[in-house]
């Protein structure tokens, strides 16, 4: 499905592929082997690829935003980065905010250096503890504790302890 979304949203926006790799600062070829469904992305290329075309991530790997969704468990879209962190979208797409379930093994983080979009955020741990670093604080979660933040700060979640956290993020309006 990534592959359709993204040739799409390239098309609808008239880049031609060696523009888009241009904006996302990699190679055409990358683009074209990830709209064939030849290769996955990395988190990483697919945030680039999504800044790029000033589209959030997962909607890269959706279709269109029904008035009444449900989505299934089973049937989640999943991301999964070299750093850890693992993404499931619990809302649908494509409308004014994201939700999303997270995953961080030990010794796992979101990103390996902090980021920033014009957004606002809310997580909540469900299952763990979580370091939520924002600009240069570190916040502490615990089970069942929460952080807002403005997301154009720089921010990332980190996973320092022995066992598995699991958490939700609110994310408005959708970045991933």
């Amino acid at each position: 499905m990534t592959t359709l979304r993204i040739r799409e949203l390239r098309e609808h926006k008239k880049l031609s592929l060696r523009k888009l790799a241009e904006l996302a600062q990699v190679s055409p070829g990358l683009i074209s082997q990830v709209e064939r469904g030849l290769t996955q992305p990395s988190l990483d290329t697919l945030r680039q690829i999504a800044k790029a075309l000033d589209t959030p991530i997962f909607s890269l790997l959706g279709d269109s935003l029904q008035q009444v969704s449900v989505v299934r468990e089973s049937e989640r879209m999943r991301l999964q980065s070299a750093s850890g962190v693992q993404y499931s979208r619990i809302s649908p797409g494509l409308g004014k905010i994201e939700m999303l379930e997270g995953f961080l093994p030990p010794g796992g983080a979101s990103v390996g250096e902090r980021w920033s979009h014009p957004a606002e955020e809310c997580v909540v741990v469900t299952q763990g503890r979580l370091l939520v670093d924002v600009d240069t604080q570190t916040h502490s979660l615990e089970l069942g504790d929460s952080c807002y933040f403005d997301s154009s700060l720089p921010h990332a979640y980190r996973n320092p302890y022995d066992a598995d956290v699991r958490f939700i993020v609110a994310i408005t309006p959708p970045s991933y």
